[in-house]
């Protein structure tokens, strides 16, 4: 081979060199990540997760052979359709939606082709979603929270803590597309207990803080929180609030007892969230959300902050003890 025609080789092969890489990295899969939540401190709470280990279960590793694109509204709803829209513009292959209804319903209107995975919405069919559970169609599936039918629960443990609780309230974020089905289950669970139930609005911080403080003037004695990605994510607001103003406080999240919360029942997040990042793997291998169905959660768990109660005053029925997944003495 002649010196001129190795030299042009030899460049020929550098040039395409950085072609090939863009080419690899181009098929190297993204998932976006959209939620309504903060961004958290350290994003490692969702590269080593639940849905990452769900994703690992199906051969897909953050960084050797997939990659992550995030976005958060910061409890902004109205940020949601154009963060929605730049991960499209992105070309992710899968959107992965968290905290609530909103981010999915943003999502759902910013693409009908990019296969999208959700978790936390309580009733996917009545909004609009998906045609069916079982067969989903379009490109959307995913994990509900049954926010909706948990509510008779809360209601139940709330009159157990205070049985001679007449009035209650329920703090209910009106911006959520589920809040009406949330309000029609929990009054129809307050009339089957004989109590008084009033609805309180709490779609932001300020909104919130008024609705404890008009707790007082309508002497309600005990408080059911609406399992809402935003008041989820203001649990702290809350059980700091639930505790200044002495009121027995039911939540749908554990997290919420952890943070000095008198009560919780809800769905294992962590298993869902798992389950939902192996829905996500074998959509990334080719099968298609409309095939697959959309899941309800079987797993619930009980927690109990026995240092509130005693602060409230409160006995704890034993049974609610015995079978309580965590205590917190």
């Amino acid at each position: 081979m002649k010196r001129r025609e190795f030299i042009t080789l030899l460049g020929s092969a550098a040039g395409a060199l950085p072609l090939a890489l863009r080419a690899e990295q181009k098929a190297m899969p993204v998932v976006g990540y959209l939620s309504s939540r903060s961004r958290p401190s350290n994003l490692g709470d969702f590269t080593h997760g639940p849905v990452h280990q769900g994703l690992a279960e199906t051969g897909f590793v953050e960084g050797q052979n997939m990659m992550s694109e995030y976005r958060f509204a910061e409890d902004h709803y109205d940020r949601l359709p154009a963060l929605a829209a730049d991960l499209v513009g992105r070309k992710v292959d899968l959107i992965f939606t968290d905290a609530g209804t909103p981010p999915t319903l943003a999502a759902k209107n910013a693409t009908s082709t990019i296969p999208i995975v959700f978790v936390d919405v309580g009733d996917p069919v009545g909004i609009g979603l998906v045609a069916s559970l079982a067969r989903p169609g379009g490109n959307v599936t995913g994990f509900t929270n049954i926010s909706t039918e948990l509510m008779p629960k809360l209601v139940e443990l709330l009159t157990e803590l205070a049985p001679q609780t007449k009035v209650i309230a329920l703090l209910v974020n009106s911006n959520n597309a589920n809040a009406e089905g949330i309000i029609r289950n929990t009054q129809e669970a307050a009339r089957a207990k004989s109590v008084e139930l009033h609805v309180l609005k709490g779609g932001t911080e300020a909104e919130i803080d008024t609705a404890f403080t008009s707790l007082d003037q309508l002497q309600a004695g005990g408080l059911v929180i609406d399992p809402d990605g935003f008041l989820t994510s203001r649990r702290e607001q809350i059980v700091a609030l639930a505790s200044r103003h002495a009121v027995p406080t039911v939540y749908a999240n554990r997290q919420a007892v952890a943070a000095g919360g008198l009560i919780s029942y809800g769905i294992d997040e962590g298993a869902v969230r798992r389950q939902a990042g192996i829905y996500a793997g074998r959509i990334l291998k080719g099968a298609k959300p409309a095939d697959l169905p959309v899941q309800q959660p079987t797993t619930f768990k009980l927690a109990v902050n026995l240092r509130t109660a005693r602060a409230l005053s409160l006995t704890v029925p034993q049974l609610l003890l015995a079978i309580a997944d965590e205590v917190i003495e």
